[in-house]
């Protein structure tokens, strides 16, 4: 997936500034993709010389002018091309788990408080997706927005967010716990 077919879906809700569509990367995209404020400013002007979104100044009195962005026409049909095409597989790169499959040569002491500070992280987004959940569906409860709600996508990208978190926040404390356990038994005791 390029850049640029988050910066579309995450444009489908409505006209944002390109800081804007940085605070929606932040809380509602990071779960499936990350990119930095720069990227983003980069990736909408891409965008808009493709003509794959529009931009308008808005005029504000009190405030700098802003730019603010809509999906047109060709921007939903290369979405829709791109939804078209098969998915690649999810590719990890973590360097706290690079250094859990070294644990066995390293000092387990320092990664042990990595793994509880991942956890800590873990559980922070974890809560955060858990509010915009609650956000997203409104007065409806879970079940009735998943059947008849507007926007089900961000919906659903946000609990498989959850999800991720809650696995990492577990697979982080469970490690965590068993290389503190075979340090004890080894002797030593990691703070």
């Amino acid at each position: 997936m390029a850049l640029r077919h988050a910066v579309l879906a995450a444009l489908l809700d409505g006209e944002y500034s390109g800081y804007q569509l940085t605070k929606i990367f932040e809380v509602g995209v990071s779960n499936f993709w990350y990119a930095a404020p720069q990227q983003l400013y980069a990736e909408l002007a891409k965008l808009e010389s493709d003509g794959l979104v529009a931009g308008r100044e808005v005029v504000q009195r009190e405030r700098p002018n802003k730019r603010v962005f809509t999906v047109t026409e060709a921007g939903m049909n290369e979405l829709a091309a791109y939804a078209a095409a098969p998915a690649k597989p999810l590719l990890i790169r973590d360097d706290l788990i690079v250094k859990v499959h070294a644990v066995d040569v390293l000092d387990p002491a320092s990664l042990i408080d990595q793994l509880r500070r991942r956890a800590e992280e873990a559980e922070a987004k974890l809560a955060l997706f858990e509010k915009m959940l609650v956000r997203l569906r409104g007065d409806m409860d879970e079940e009735s927005f998943l059947r008849r709600g507007e926007r089900v996508g961000p919906y659903l990208t946000c609990l498989g967010g959850c999800r991720l978190e809650r696995e990492m926040r577990d697979w982080c404390l469970q490690t965590a716990e068993t290389l503190s356990e075979r340090a004890a038994r080894a002797g030593e005791e990691p703070s």
